[in-house]
C-alpha cells in the first residue's frame, strides 16, 4: 500500500498540469480582484428629494431616450405652421385698384376731348358709365359715393393718392393676410393711409378702397408644415449621459429628473452589476487559456518546471500591480500611465524563459492596461494605454539581442526610450486639444522614466528568480562562462588535460544543440563543468598522465573501474557545493548515463569469467535533457577522435556514427527526447566541426614520383 501511494505522488510530481493550473487559478483570483472595480458599478439606495450624501456619476455612456423624446416634441410645437400666399389674390386687389383709378382717368380724357358742339356727360352720368366699366366686383363692394369723389378729384391728386394706397395693399399683402388678422390687416392700411399728406376727405375714401383691397391671401400649407416639423425633430442631438459625468453631486437634492437618470444608468439596480461581473470572467478565463496554451507548448518544445511556472505567475503579478498602484493616481487632467514599468515583465520573460512567451504576454499585458486605466468606468477601455503598452514592451522584446551581461538590459532601455517618446508624440500629435511644449517634454519623460525603469527592474529582480526560483539564464549561464569561475580555474591548474577537453567538448555540443534547435549555451557551459569530478583524482585519467606511468597499471580493474565511474557524482558533490545550477548539475551527473566501462569489464573478464556488466556500468540516471544527450555524445567523440593516430574524413565520420550507433542500442537516449532526425543532424554538425578541427593534422597520402 505504502509503494502504491509513492506511486501516485511520484506521478502527480511528474505531471505539469497540476502547478500549471493551480498558478492559474491563483492568478485569476488576483486578476478578479484587481480589476472588478474596473468594471463592477457601486448601486445606491436613494430616495426622491432626499439629499445626496457623495459625488456621484454615471459608470456608462447611454442615451436618455425619455429626455430626447421630450426635446424633439418642443422642438416640433415650437414649428410654426406654414402659410402658402396666393401671388394670384395679391396681383388681383392691386389690378382691381388700378381698374378703378385707369377707368376714371379714361372717362376724364374722353370728355377732355369732345369738342364744344358735343354736350358734355354730367356728373351722374359720369358715375353710371363708370359703374358700367368696372368689374362687378367693384361696384358690388364699393360704395357710389366713393367712386364720385373719385371722379371730382384733380388727376395729379387723385394719381398721387392711387400710388400711396397701391404700395400699402402690395406690401401688406405681400406679407400674407390671414383670416384670423384681416382685421388686423386693414386697420394697418387704413392707418398707413391716414398718416400721409393728403385731404383727409380723400384719405376716408382711399381708406374704404383699403377695405376692400385688403382680404385673405394666406392659406395653411399641410405638407410644408410637416416637412418642417421633421426638419426639427431630426436637428435635435440625443441627449446622452456620458461615462464619467456628474449626475449629481455631494449635498444636491435628488430631483425627479436626476433620479431617473440614476435608474437609467442602473445606480439603482443591484441585479444589473451581475452581468459584467460574468463578462469580467470570462475575459480572465480566456487570458489565462492562452498563459496556458503557451505553457504547454514551451513545456513540448524545451521542458518546464515549476521555477518557470512561478516565474510567469510573479512576473504577472508584479507588472498588473504596477499598472494598478498608478492607476489609482492617474486622473483625466494628468496621463501618468506614461511611467509605468511595464517593460518590466518582458524583459524578464525573454531573459528567463524565451521570446515567444515574452511577446504573447506583452500582448495580454497591454489588454489588461485598457481595462486597469479605464478610469473605473464600466464598460469602457483605456485603448491608448494598451497601444502605449504594447509598443513599450515590444520594443523591450526587439532591442533585447545579443545578452552578454546585465548592462544589456539599460542598453535595451534606449531603445525603448525612443519608441515610447514616439508613441507619446504620436498620441499629442492624435489629439484635437491644444498642447505646449511643456507638454511634450513632460510626458515624453514620462516614457524615458518608464523605460529606465523597466530595465532598473529587470536588472534588480533578475538574481532574485535565477536564484530564488531557480531560473537559468543566458546571463548567468554567461557569468558561469567565464575563466575566472574558481571551479574553471582549479580544473585548469589540477586537471589541464580535462580542462582542454572540456573546452573541446564545449565547442561541439554548442555547435550541435543549435544546429537541432536546443540550448547551445547551457550544453556549452554545462560541458565545462561535466568532468569536473576528475579533479578529486587527475592522474587517473588519461589527459591528465604527462610524463608519469597509468596509475591504473597498478591497480585491478574492479578499482579502476571505482575511481572511473565515481568521477560524475564526485562532480555533482563539488557543483552543489559551489550552488551551481541544477542544468549543469544533471548535465555532469548524467553525462555517462549508464554506459559500460568496456577496457575494464573485458580487462576483468580476462581473469573472471563469471563479471557482470552492472559492476562496471555507470549508476546513471540517463540524459534526461537533449542538451545532457548531446554533451554525452561529443565527450566521447572528443576522446575517441583525438586517440587517432590520423583522423582523417572518413575515420571521423567512422568513430561519430559508431558512438552514436552505440548509444542508441544500448538505450543511453530512451529517457530524452531526442528525434532521429535530430540526430542525424547532431552527428553532421559533429562530423563537419571535428574536420574543421583537425584539418591542419590530417595527413594526406604522398603522390609516390614514377
Amino acid at each position: 500500500m505504502q509503494n502504491f501511494f509513492q506511486k501516485i505522488v511520484q506521478s502527480i510530481k511528474k505531471t505539469k498540469w497540476i502547478p500549471i493550473v493551480i498558478s492559474g487559478f491563483v492568478l485569476g483570483i488576483f486578476l478578479l480582484f484587481i480589476t472588478l472595480n474596473n468594471v463592477y458599478t457601486k448601486t445606491y439606495d436613494i430616495k426622491r428629494f432626499n439629499t445626496a450624501k457623495e459625488t456621484i456619476r454615471s459608470p456608462i455612456t447611454i442615451e436618455n431616450e425619455q429626455e430626447t423624446e421630450r426635446k424633439t416634441r418642443e422642438a416640433v410645437q415650437s414649428v410654426k405652421d406654414r402659410f402658402d400666399i396666393s401671388k394670384e389674390i395679391t396681383n388681383q386687389r392691386i389690378q382691381f385698384i388700378e381698374e378703378i383709378f385707369e377707368a376714371i382717368n379714361t372717362i376724364e380724357k374722353t370728355e377732355a376731348k369732345k369738342k364744344n358742339d358735343e354736350a358734355s356727360l354730367t356728373h351722374q352720368e359720369k358715375l353710371q358709365q363708370l359703374k358700367q366699366i368696372l368689374s362687378p366686383e367693384i361696384t358690388e363692394q364699393i360704395n357710389d359715393s366713393v367712386f364720385a369723389y373719385l371722379l371730382e378729384l384733380d388727376e395729379k391728386e387723385r394719381n398721387k393718392g392711387k400710388k400711396e394706397l397701391t404700395e400699402s395693399v402690395k406690401q401688406i399683402l405681400s406679407n400674407g393676410v390671414r383670416m384670423e388678422n384681416i382685421e388686423r390687416a386693414t386697420s394697418e392700411a387704413i392707418s398707413s393711409i391716414k398718416y400721409t399728406d393728403l385731404e383727409e376727405d380723400f384719405k376716408k375714401h382711399l381708406q374704404k378702397l383699403a377695405e376692400f383691397s385688403i382680404v385673405e391671401n394666406s392659406f395653411f400649407d399641410y405638407d410644408k408644415t410637416m416637412e418642417a416639423q421633421k426638419s426639427a425633430a431630426s436637428n435635435v442631438d440625443p441627449v446622452v449621459i456620458r461615462a464619467g459625468e456628474i449626475i449629481v453631486r455631494e449635498g444636491q437634492t435628488i430631483t425627479n429628473e436626476i433620479y431617473e437618470e440614476l435608474k437609467l444608468v442602473g445606480l439603482l439596480n443591484k441585479e444589473r452589476n451581475f452581468y459584467p461581473v460574468i463578462s469580467l470572467l470570462i475575459f480572465i478565463a480566456m487570458i489565462l487559456s492562452i498563459i496556458t496554451y503557451e505553457l504547454f507548448v514551451l513545456d513540448k518544445k524545451q521542458g518546464i518546471d515549476r521555477g518557470i511556472i512561478l516565474s510567469v505567475l510573479f512576473i504577472s503579478i508584479l507588472v498588473i500591480s504596477l499598472m494598478k498602484v498608478i492607476s489609482l493616481y492617474t486622473t483625466t487632467t494628468n496621463q501618468l500611465f506614461y511611467t509605468v514599468p511595464v517593460a518590466t515583465g518582458v524583459l524578464l520573460v525573454k531573459l528567463l524563459i524565451n521570446e515567444r512567451l515574452a511577446i504573447v504576454l506583452a500582448s495580454l499585458y497591454a489588454i489588461l492596461g485598457t481595462i486597469i486605466f479605464n478610469g473605473e468606468i464600466p464598460g469602457s477601455l483605456n485603448m491608448e494605454a494598451g497601444i502605449y503598452f504594447f509598443f513599450s514592451q515590444m520594443a523591450a522584446i526587439i532591442f533585447l539581442v545579443n545578452v552578454k551581461d546585465r548592462l544589456t538590459i539599460m542598453k535595451s532601455g534606449i531603445g525603448m526610450s525612443i519608441v515610447n517618446i514616439v508613441t507619446v508624440l504620436l498620441f499629442l500629435f492624435l489629439s484635437f486639444e491644444k498642447y505646449s511644449i511643456k507638454d511634450l517634454f513632460l510626458q515624453s519623460g514620462f516614457g524615458v522614466l518608464s523605460a529606465f525603469l523597466s530595465a532598473v527592474l529587470a536588472i534588480g529582480l533578475l538574481p532574485f528568480f535565477e536564484t530564488s526560483l531557480g531560473i537559468l539564464s543566458d546571463i548567468k549561464l554567461l557569468q558561469l562562462s567565464s575563466p575566472n569561475h574558481p571551479l574553471l580555474k582549479k580544473l585548469l591548474t589540477e586537471a589541464p588535460g580535462t580542462y582542454h577537453h572540456s573546452v573541446m567538448v564545449a565547442n561541439l555540443s554548442e555547435t550541435a544543440c543549435e544546429a537541432i534547435g536546443v540550448n547551445g549555451l547551457l550544453a556549452r557551459v554545462g560541458a565545462y563543468y561535466h568532468d569536473i569530478g576528475k579533479t578529486v583524482r587527475p592522474h587517473y585519467f588519461i589527459e591528465n598522465q604527462l610524463a608519469i606511468r597509468n596509475p591504473h597499471d597498478f591497480i585491478e580493474p574492479r578499482q579502476s573501474a571505482q575511481i572511473i565511474m565515481a568521477h560524475p557524482y564526485d562532480g555533482v558533490e563539488m557543483l552543489k557545493k559551489h550552488k551551481m545550477p541544477k542544468e549543469i548539475i544533471a548535465i555532469a551527473q548524467q553525462h555517462h548515463g549508464t554506459t559500460l566501462l568496456k577496457y575494464f569489464y573485458y580487462k576483468e573478464k580476462e581473469t573472471d569469467e563469471h563479471v557482470t556488466e552492472s559492476e562496471f556500468r555507470y549508476p546513471g540516471p540517463k540524459p534526461q535533457t537533449k542538451e545532457t544527450a548531446i554533451v554525452s555524445i561529443c565527450d566521447s567523440v572528443e576522446a575517441a577522435t583525438r586517440s587517432l593516430k590520423e583522423p582523417t574524413k572518413e575515420k571521423i565520420e567512422e568513430v561519430v556514427s559508431s558512438i552514436i550507433k552505440d548509444r542508441l542500442t544500448d538505450g543511453q537516449f530512451d529517457e530524452c527526447a531526442l528525434t532521429f532526425m535530430e540526430l542525424k543532424i547532431a552527428q553532421q554538425t559533429i562530423c563537419d566541426t571535428l574536420k574543421g578541427i583537425f584539418h591542419s593534422r590530417i595527413q594526406y597520402p604522398e603522390k609516390e614520383e614514377v
